[in-house]
């Protein structure tokens, strides 16, 4: 199976997958995926998803090849990424890959004849780094219901607010503190599920002033690559810095901060050592759990999975999305379009087409 969405999952898939990912961290298996090959492809770069993901592998018995380019590849002279996918599946037994366009990981998902892992794709979604923030709160609260999250930072481009806030929807979650300056809010997209949903949510510009009522405080860096405009990046990169002067003793005793990591400077070192900095901790954790997705993906692993209602699909003579980054823009795809609730949206991207 692949792992492309959070939307493929429900509440008790995810915390079946959560409970394989603690079982290996407590009884680790070295023969899980014996002699099975894998392929990291990245063509964005990438540190600690690479990383634990690579460590994974190793760790539950398989061999990895791949890049962390893709100045090493054949895309530097014009290969498609369907050629590259179908080259790809003669190689190995799994694809986990990191792509700059939004909805690549769907289309690759499509053409693959084995499991894909999306291992972010633009600034659509990240379920790997969802998952890992999940078991992270999980662990740290018991559960994952009736919690208080704020997200803060980059909204609009940041693909792990996106998969977590979907997720996280998925549970009886208490409210959602949208926390970003007008040009790096939330999306639209996001914000209408959570309406469909009946979930409370606040856009805000200060987190402030909501530090007493949150549980988890989920920040993001300001990405300086997702911008088209230079100059709002320098407008806004140091919008928000957390310290150690401006969150302890201001917030709940408990409350957590997570960081999908890398930093800049949003979080200043001082917090580091607090009981509230758990983001050093949350990239540990991605190692089991992306044991797990591999595990589950290649079928090693038991998961109860539902096939879901599938909404109508229609195709279209040409691309129609109006996302500039969509993956429809750079490859021949099927131009497909997903209808939900009357609205039309990209099938690769998730936008609305209007």
């Amino acid at each position: 199976m692949n792992f492309v969405s959070m939307k493929e999952f429900d509440r008790e898939e995810i915390l079946e997958i959560l409970k394989r990912a603690e079982e290996l961290e407590n009884n680790p298996n070295q023969d899980l995926i014996k002699n099975k090959i894998a392929a990291t492809l990245f063509f964005e770069p990438s540190t600690r998803t690479r990383l634990s993901f690579t460590s994974a592998c190793f760790r539950i018995g398989a061999k990895v090849l791949g890049f962390d380019s893709p100045d090493a590849t054949s895309l530097k002279k014009g290969e498609s990424l369907r050629d590259t996918t179908k080259m790809i599946n003669g190689y190995s037994d799994i694809i986990i890959m990191r792509h700059l366009r939004d909805g690549a990981a769907k289309f690759v998902g499509d053409v693959s004849d084995i499991p894909v892992i999306n291992a972010g794709d633009g600034a659509n979604e990240h379920p790997s780094q969802t998952l890992l923030d999940l078991y992270t709160i999980k662990k740290e609260f018991g559960t994952l219901d009736g919690l208080v999250t704020a997200f803060v930072g980059d909204l609009k481009y940041g693909r792990t607010v996106h998969s977590l806030s979907k997720a996280l929807s998925k549970f009886k979650c208490k409210k959602f503190y949208f926390v970003a300056p007008d040009e790096l809010q939330i999306t639209k997209e996001i914000l209408d599920e959570l309406d469909e949903k009946g979930i409370e949510y606040e856009l805000v510009k200060d987190y402030k002033e909501i530090l007493k009522e949150v549980d988890v405080l989920y920040m993001t860096r300001i990405q300086k690559e997702r911008f088209e405009e230079p100059e709002l990046y320098e407008k806004l990169k140091n919008v928000y810095i957390i310290s150690k002067e401006t969150i302890v003793g201001k917030c709940k005793e408990n409350m957590i901060i997570l960081h999908p990591l890398p930093r800049v400077n949003e979080i200043n070192i001082d917090l580091d050592e607090t009981k509230h900095a758990l983001y050093f901790k949350q990239a540990k954790n991605g190692v089991p759990v992306r044991e797990a997705m591999i595990g589950i993906a290649l079928d090693k692993l038991q998961l109860n999975y539902k096939e879901k209602a599938k909404n109508e699909i229609i195709k279209s003579e040409k691309p129609l999305c109006s996302n500039n980054n969509c993956i429809t823009k750079f490859e021949e795809t099927d131009n497909k379009i997903e209808i939900k609730n009357g609205k039309k949206y990209c099938y690769y991207c998730g936008r609305e087409i209007k």
